[in-house]
């Protein structure tokens, strides 16, 4: 199996053989970063970060592991790059193609990052689009394996918002290496009918079970990671915060969903959080709504059995495993 070469562009491209590739050699080099044993295996190489949405792990991530890697990185803001204003994403991507050894793209539609790997004919990586968030997934199942030891036949219970990005590469990871997947929110939040047959699909041949609930007292049982996120994504106009509230509230993950989950379940959310008022937006919320948190309790969000922070560091191993497997044959 080689993964060289290769573009890193949504989770239904992948198959578990090439999941547990780039877990291995996340984890491999995970144990030299903590060593403070080099790995610049990708000296002289160059990489394009272009961000149409702004992010803090994505970018620190994607940064710090060129570096390590030995690599140039080059980051384009939203204002820093004319890509599909006064220059077609298909120029683009040959013109950066042409400069770089590989491309990372972190914006809207998925459209643009399969263009950008299509016209580019270099490696190219989904830092996110609106609908798949590839690289938080791999984060997330090397967390879970780090915790449990295994991820097939484990069972993550999902709060929340289940449509878009992280709800749906997290089902269909999940029915790729044959775990367990549970959405909990109002049917209308569930993940579209499409992807819903294709993971149903999938897990025939990995024995995954996929379960849509809207019942939050039943989420979390047998869980062995509870997981949620944000209720409003990046670049939805802020009307929508009312709707969400109303719709969502129920679903916040509290000490009681944490209890009805296995007694050594993991507590995950893919950041940043609401869980208190130091941010703006919360605060903003708490004089809209009277809201001292949203999506998770400051309790949960700080306890014993939350990995955020575990999961939020994973980013950046995950993150070089893919760098380095699509630009070195050997890892």
């Amino acid at each position: 199996m080689s993964l060289y070469k290769k573009n890193f562009l949504k989770m239904l491209d992948l198959t578990a053989e090439d999941i547990g590739e780039y877990l291995r050699v996340a984890a491999l080099l995970k144990e030299k970063k903590h060593r403070g044993e080099p790995h610049d295996i990708l000296r002289g190489k160059n990489i394009a970060l272009i961000f149409e949405k702004t992010s803090t792990r994505t970018r620190c991530a994607f940064e710090v592991a060129a570096a390590d890697l030995g690599m140039h990185a080059v980051y384009l803001d939203p204002k820093g790059s004319q890509i599909g204003k006064k220059e077609s994403i298909a120029d683009t991507a040959k013109v950066l193609g042409r400069m770089f050894d590989a491309i990372e793209y972190r914006g809207y539609g998925q459209e643009i990052v399969e263009a950008l790997a299509k016209h580019s004919g270099v490696p190219t990586f989904n830092g996110l689009t609106n609908e798949s968030h590839p690289t938080q997934i791999l984060a997330d199942f090397l967390t879970i394996k780090e915790k449990f030891g295994s991820l097939k036949g484990r069972t993550l219970a999902y709060y929340g918002d289940a449509r878009y990005n992280m709800g749906n590469s997290l089902m269909v990871g999940a029915a790729k290496v044959g775990m367990n997947f549970t959405a909990c929110c109002p049917a209308s939040y569930f993940p579209s009918p499409e992807l819903i047959a294709k993971c149903h699909e999938i897990a025939k041949e990995t024995g995954s079970v996929l379960t849509f609930t809207e019942d939050p007292a039943k989420g979390s049982l047998g869980a062995d990671a509870v997981y949620t996120d944000v209720w409003v994504s990046m670049g939805e106009p802020d009307e929508v915060w009312a709707t969400r509230i109303r719709d969502l509230s129920p679903y916040k993950v509290t000490s009681d969903v944490m209890k009805r989950a296995k007694k050594d379940a993991i507590f995950m959310h893919c950041l940043p959080a609401f869980h208190d008022l130091e941010t703006e937006i919360g605060r903003e919320i708490y004089e809209k709504f009277g809201l001292i948190d949203m999506e998770v309790t400051d309790e949960v969000f700080l306890g014993a059995q939350s990995a955020v922070f575990e999961e939020a560091e994973n980013r950046l191993h995950t993150i070089k495993a893919v760098i380095a497997l699509a630009l070195c044959d050997v890892v």
